[in-house]
């Protein structure tokens, strides 16, 4: 049986007034997961173990079967191993985001979604300026890099930029022990910012222009066990961010880059889904993640929201399922975001989500069903990883 799990980051919400008291999962055009709900099975599930954050790390680790209580040792160093970045056992990575922030407030975690390209001459200069043999930047994808720092701090409380949006970054910056040393680098990252070419061009054409870095996520390197000694399992995940590749590296499933991909709504729909069906060609599992709603949480915008949502649906779900169909063979699909993204809190939440499970190949659809936060009357029906454990384990 060939196994596809597609997420769809970010996509769990509130009831919005504008939307007439329903959540954007209730208020969108989402055919395609709405048949794959009736023709299958719909439940709520927790991704967020009690007293962990809700952050897409904990999240995603618990959607792909693993217990965050037991494997988590921070965000950066699954970033690491996404990125290819090998870390030793004295090694520290942390998150190193470009910010801006203005008027002393955090006004955006992406930099207006600076590209690849733009921040690739930003690192550069970080490590012609702060850098050292024993701390180094390493580019990753559009904002989201990383800092690997030999020997550095680690018992630190930080907290990620996308968490307190609008607040007063004075009042957020890592604490801790040695935190003098990591709030000295964020405060010597501003006037190479001010000072890039990059960010002058961008203040020009009028868009966000990042001011500053900022650290968070720390940690030491993790392990996975792997997919084959978990389910006797081969696959491959698809994911435009280095945190969700990192998870699959490090469960030993393939995770190439994939063209195009940015982690937003221009990502390559299109790409992703022919890189999926081509693994299932001669793999047992693939795991699609999809950022782009998370991202459109995090902005606090409905509207762009829905079409992120709407866009999963068709540009991804219904192809996946439709390209799982002409393989002519037994399949189980899965659909399911790994935490909410309210735009009204324009952050991550730690309720229940949805998730949909559905074996194939099908007759024809003759009927939907509901999606959303409120299925099986809102009531969770266990932890993720272990419901996930137990779809894939059973194939």
């Amino acid at each position: 049986m060939k196994i596809a799990v597609l997420i769809g980051d970010g996509m769990g919400d509130y009831p919005l007034q504008a939307l007439g008291d329903k959540t954007p999962l209730q208020a969108a055009a989402i055919p395609n997961m709405r048949a794959i709900a009736g023709a299958g099975t719909v439940r709520l599930v927790n991704t967020i173990p009690e007293g962990m954050s809700p952050g897409s790390d904990v999240a995603n680790l618990s959607i792909m079967g693993f217990d965050p209580r037991k494997y988590y040792t921070g965000r950066a160093p699954i970033e690491a191993a996404g990125a290819g970045i090998a870390m030793g056992k004295r090694d520290v990575a942390f998150r190193c985001n470009l910010i801006a922030v203005e008027q002393e407030r955090i006004m955006d975690h992406s930099s207006g979604h600076l590209t690849t390209e733009e921040a690739r001459p930003i690192i550069a200069a970080l490590n012609e300026r702060l850098g050292k043999p024993e701390l180094t930047f390493h580019v990753s994808s559009g904002y989201r890099h990383l800092l690997i720092w030999e020997n550095g701090p680690c018992a630190l409380v930080t907290t990620p930029p996308h968490d307190v949006l609008g607040q007063l970054a004075s009042k957020n910056l890592p604490a801790g022990a040695r935190q003098e040393e990591v709030r000295r680098l964020m405060e010597a990252s501003k006037p190479i910012m001010a000072a890039h070419p990059v960010n002058a061009a961008r203040r020009k054409a009028g868009k966000t222009a990042s001011t500053q870095i900022w650290l968070w996520g720390q940690g030491r390197r993790t392990t996975l066990p792997s997919y084959r000694k978990m389910f006797g399992l081969t696959g491959s995940v698809i994911s435009a961010v280095d945190l969700v590749r990192g998870i699959g590296k490090l469960a030993g499933l393939d995770a190439e880059i994939i063209p195009g991909a940015t982690g937003f709504l221009d990502t390559n729909y299109a790409e992703k889904v022919q890189a999926a069906l081509i693994a299932l060609n001669h793999q047992d599992f693939v795991f699609v993640h999809v950022e782009a709603p998370d991202e459109c949480g995090h902005m606090g915008d409905l509207k762009l929201k829905l079409e992120a949502i709407e866009t999963f649906d068709r540009e991804v779900v219904g192809p996946v399922w439709r390209g799982l169909e002409a393989m002519h063979q037994s399949y189980r699909l899965i659909i399911a975001t790994d935490h909410r993204t309210p735009v009204a809190v324009r952050n991550h939440t730690a309720e229940p989500v949805p998730v949909a499970v559905m074996n194939g190949p099908m007759p024809d659809i003759v009927r939907e069903a509901s999606f959303d936060e409120f299925v099986n009357g809102g009531q969770a029906s266990g932890m993720a990883f272990e419901w996930l454990q137990s779809q894939i384990g059973n194939c």
